[in-house]
């Protein structure tokens, strides 16, 4: 028996129906190309006030003076200054408080479950409150500190002094195990969070003799579907949105990444072997391709594709990379198989009948990065596979007969994308329903009460392909009248793979822009972001090019702007280019 225990990290947009698909395309045809740093047509947006601090009076005596309907308070203990680090750096005191809400043995399985979380409340409060929402498969109460956003981090929402909750979701363990319970499937999609939320700030309020003056929600991968999703159904509780690299439509890009294991396998020199199909001198050739066409595009020749969009039509795969002759393949070509189905791949999943259910991948210059490889030949047979049998599709499959290997590269994908979309008296909600954001076009309730998101997608993510959270961001432009960067931002970071890594500048705090534009009115013209060279405090990136300084930088222009060089100034500096 093979079952998966590796933190499932993401899957994309293809959670959508057909049907809406075409709709999202007819929209996204009507959107103007406005730039990011206009209004909202001519509405006038409010504005938040800015958030007051306030000081732990006490953390002893706190859980006996915390009540609140279904929920136990395990323990509150105080954490000296120190005790925990990030980057090195200390974090401040705080105090840690430790419960589950919701604790049940389910009908189905007859298993114990509950939304297990922990809280980190700091004695030097800013009146904030961060709710970080974990990756993968959640299942596990990781330390509650708050991403900021990028790899390699140097700060956090704690340290910044907000209070944090972090959460496992409502079930146990980072295994698919437990989507046998309906409701697990539930909290795992949507309704841990809605729980959560005003119990933290039921507890903030007893901590601090006042609740949270502005709150925020944010994560990477799942972590920003959970905030997409947050958004979409809970905008009334939220004041700002730190969306990143995110898998809103999880099952439907897992199934996509199933049928690209099926399509790797296919191709592999070794059987089982899925990165035989495409090898790492065979993905490095592409990338150096992709960078011959698209380097200079934006105006220097620094190893960054910053206009993915011109790119996309300068490189073609068929006419841009060595085809093999006699000699076969031996990394300096790719066969003539290898394109036709690599090219299927980067042009988006299909059904049997042609109908495409995921978003393209854009060509880019990280196709040789670990990171990608990872998602790519392991997750399908590994992480996709226990996913899509166990926790989305109706029914799920009997977990003493599964074989994650089997299941993926024998699996029908239309009928998985038939059971992703069913129901039954037993599951009787979807996952197409419990894992998406209700109304991807609509985020009316965050717009109009003032509220802001910020999103950020690496160009080079394996398994969420940023065209798809671009699609998404042209049908919300196209949804406010051809504008929506009054109230969110989407920003595409060069080189990413999936959350951090690639050759690329991945380490930028995205939180501290949010925060100003939600409670100051400063909306991000752009956001710096940094390489994380050898030495670097927040740990280095090996797949930052030996010819690229440690410290470069670089802006992060909101979508559509791309950063251009102006000209003049060191090809290092973010401040040699402009964001047009």
């Amino acid at each position: 028996m093979t079952i998966e225990r590796r933190v499932l990290k993401g899957a994309p947009l293809a959670a959508l129906g057909l049907a809406s698909l075409a709709t999202l395309s007819t929209l996204a045809a009507c959107g103007s190309n406005s730039g990011g740093s206009a209004p909202v047509g001519a509405v006038t947006l409010p504005q938040l006030a800015a958030a007051s601090g306030a000081k732990l009076a006490s953390c002893a005596d706190l859980a006996a003076r915390i009540t609140y309907p279904n929920t136990a308070i395990a323990s509150a203990a105080p954490v000296a200054a120190g005790v925990l680090t990030v980057a090195g750096k200390p974090v401040q005191a705080h105090c840690l408080v430790k419960g589950a809400m919701h604790q049940r043995v389910s009908p189905v399985d007859g298993k114990s479950y509950a939304i297990g979380f922990e809280m980190r409340l700091p004695v030097d409060w800013n009146g904030r409150f961060f709710y970080q929402a974990n990756g993968g498969l959640d299942g596990a109460v990781v330390p509650a500190t708050g991403e900021v956003g990028g790899g390699g981090q140097l700060d956090n929402a704690l340290n910044q002094g907000f209070a944090v909750i972090s959460s496992d979701a409502g079930h146990g363990a980072a295994t698919p195990l437990f989507g046998l319970d309906p409701q697990a499937r539930l909290d795992y999609g949507y309704q841990a969070s809605g729980k959560l939320a005003p119990m933290a700030k039921s507890v903030i309020q007893a901590a601090y003799g006042k609740g949270p003056d502005r709150t925020y929600f944010g994560g990477c991968s799942n972590g920003g579907r959970h905030t997409m999703v947050a958004a979409a159904r809970y905008g009334e509780q939220f004041d700002g949105y730190l969306v990143g690299n995110p898998g809103f439509r999880l099952p439907l890009a897992a199934i996509a990444n199933i049928a690209g294991g099926q399509a790797y396998a296919a191709l592999a020199t070794t059987p089982g072997d899925l990165a035989t199909g495409f090898t790492q001198a065979e993905r490095t050739l592409v990338s150096n391709a992709v960078l011959g066409k698209c380097d200079a595009l934006d105006g220097a020749k620094d190893g960054l594709v910053q206009d993915t969009a011109a790119c996309q039509a300068a490189f073609s795969l068929e006419r841009d990379v060595p085809v093999c002759g006699a000699q076969g393949r031996d990394g300096s070509c790719l066969s003539a198989a290898q394109k036709t189905a690599i090219g299927r791949l980067f042009s988006g999943a299909v059904t049997s009948t042609g109908a495409r259910f995921y978003s393209s991948f854009p060509y880019d210059a990280g196709l040789g990065a670990p990171n990608w490889a990872f998602w790519k030949f392991f997750s399908p047979l590994q992480l996709d596979s226990g996913a899509v049998a166990m926790i989305w599709k109706v029914p799920p499959v009997d977990p003493a007969s599964f074989n994650g290997a089997s299941f993926a590269l024998g699996a029908n994908i239309d009928t998985l994308l038939a059971q992703v979309a069913a129901t039954d008296a037993t599951y009787t909600e979807s996952a197409l329903s419990f894992m998406l954001p209700p109304h991807l076009a609509d985020y009316s309730t965050v717009k109009n009460r003032g509220a802001k998101m910020m999103v950020y997608h690496g160009t080079s993510d394996a398994i969420f392909s940023s065209d798809d959270t671009t699609a998404w961001y042209d049908n919300l432009r196209a949804a406010n009248g051809g504008d929506a960067s009054g109230f969110a931002r989407f920003f595409r970071v060069p080189g990413m793979n999936h959350c951090s890594g690639g050759p690329a500048a991945d380490q930028f705090d995205m939180l501290t822009p949010l925060v100003n534009w939600v409670e100051k009115g400063q909306a991000p013209a752009s956001v710096v972001a940094s390489v994380r060279g050898p030495g670097n405090a927040g740990g280095a990136n090996a797949d930052v090019p030996a010819a690229w300084s440690p410290t470069r930088t670089r802006p992060l222009c909101p979508y559509p702007q791309v950063a251009q060089y102006a000209g003049s100034g060191s090809i290092e500096d973010a401040a040699s280019f402009v964001c047009k």
